[in-house]
């Protein structure tokens, strides 16, 4: 595989999804309107424990915020990160020291140098891809419009 395909591999999004139950979120906002929001509140109510990291917050969704990675206390199986590219190397450096799992970046998140920070310290790396997105898709919880309602009808409400 080469460029950005060799971190969108189906297997090993497979085997993250499969292995990891500690996830810090690099950007987690505490603002319910954030995707970065959505996400971890998805993520808790399928059972990950979700760590935010974020500097500027104490506390988001009902847990405490470390300011970076490395303030973090608890192993951590998957750093998933809402940041500009940019921020990207220094964050990977941080997932390689922490020993995590894996770096899973976001739609848009997307640098060469981060990637191979993070694979040449030994981490799974998936880039350009929306955790919350491919959990739904490989969980089954995904229909035609992109997510499970849990109803199943034919009647449209509001059309009338």
């Amino acid at each position: 595989m080469s460029g950005l395909s060799r971190y969108q591999d189906a297997t090993a999004i497979r085997r993250i999804l499969r292995t990891a139950r500690t996830i810090a979120i690099v950007g987690l906002s505490g603002d319910e309107l954030r995707a970065s929001h959505f996400v971890g509140y998805y993520l808790q109510r399928h059972s990950y424990r979700v760590i935010p990291v974020n500097p500027r917050a104490s506390e988001i969704l009902g847990e405490t915020s470390y300011p970076s990675l490395l303030d973090v206390p608890v192993a951590v199986d998957l750093v998933n990160v809402f940041r500009h590219p940019d921020a990207l190397p220094g964050i990977a450096r941080e997932a390689v020291e922490i020993a995590a799992g894996g770096l899973w970046c976001q739609f848009g998140v997307i640098s060469e140098q981060g990637a191979r920070i993070a694979h040449d310290g030994g981490l799974d790396v998936v880039m350009d891809r929306c955790l919350k997105v491919e959990h739904a898709r490989h969980a089954g919880r995904m229909h035609w419009l992109g997510f499970n309602t849990g109803r199943i009808t034919s009647v449209r409400e509001g059309l009338q």
